[in-house]
């Protein structure tokens, strides 16, 4: 930018992985529009959000630098010490440098993040979330971890018990915190409340079927069908089998007051 350029960033979609190595397991992080939103908030100028394809994987790694160096005008290319692209993986950071060299752009890796034990990875983050630590998650991606969804229509059985739910349609393919009850934010219409989350299969009902369900602190109003977005601070407990509703009930009131207290200062 001192030189008067424009920053940006380039990020594949679907995921290289899910194309090349289908998993039914493979879950995302984020949306294509969070990512954006996120990169807006780095400041960043541009954003490409480039097809993945096998067809792009079998590009040849120069073919590729070139059409990208010619529709940028490439001055300069960061990338991890890891990276690698085109087919076979061939364009490594020794060859993308070679490339630069001919076509007039430089290229930088980006040293690792070191956090506590390790690398700040997505696949470190991802075992963070299936364990639940959703403390841990947030600490690497330096923001509250975030799904969001559908309010849809449920089995109304936190209304019958004094603490009425939002059930979240979150989409199949975005990973989401393992089962237990979570002190969250919820942001609907554009106003953000403090909320206790519970994910999992309500043992307690015999339901069998995983949800997202929230219920809203101190909020009266009609959900459904409006678009709610959930970010997870802390989790409180596992997921429980009660002996009975009333016990459920005394539990849900002890989250409450757990939730309300991690959240009183605010986001």
């Amino acid at each position: 930018r001192a030189a008067g350029r424009q920053a940006g960033v380039l990020t594949f979609h679907p995921h290289p992985a899910a194309v090349l190595r289908p998993n039914p397991d493979h879950r995302y992080l984020t949306t294509v529009d969070q990512r954006l939103a996120v990169f807006e908030q780095l400041g960043l100028d541009f954003a490409i959000v480039y097809p993945f394809s096998r067809a792009t994987a079998a590009t040849p790694a120069r073919e590729f630098m070139a059409q990208l160096h010619d529709s940028l005008d490439l001055e300069s290319l960061w990338v991890g010490p890891d990276f690698a692209l085109g087919r076979n993986r061939e364009g490594n950071v020794e060859a993308l440098r070679a490339f630069g060299a001919t076509d007039g752009y430089t290229v930088h890796t980006i040293d690792p993040h070191l956090l506590g034990d390790g690398e700040v990875r997505s696949g470190r983050i991802r075992n963070d979330l299936l364990a639940g630590d959703v403390e841990g998650a947030a600490e690497q991606l330096g923001r509250l971890y975030e799904v969001d969804g559908e309010v849809v229509d449920g089995a109304h059985r936190g209304r019958t018990i004094g603490f009425p739910t939002a059930n979240l349609d979150v989409p199949a393919d975005r990973l989401v915190p393992a089962n237990g009850v979570y002190a969250t934010w919820a942001t609907v219409d554009g106003q953000r409340h403090a909320s206790v989350t519970n994910i999992g299969v309500r043992p307690s009902f015999d339901n069998g079927q995983r949800t997202v369900e929230t219920h809203l602190l101190d909020f009266q109003g009609d959900l459904y069908g409006q678009h709610l977005i959930l970010e997870f601070v802390a989790r409180l407990r596992p997921e429980m089998r009660f002996p009975s509703v009333d016990a459920l009930r005394e539990q849900i009131a002890r989250d409450v007051e757990a939730a309300r207290g991690l959240l009183q200062d605010g986001p």
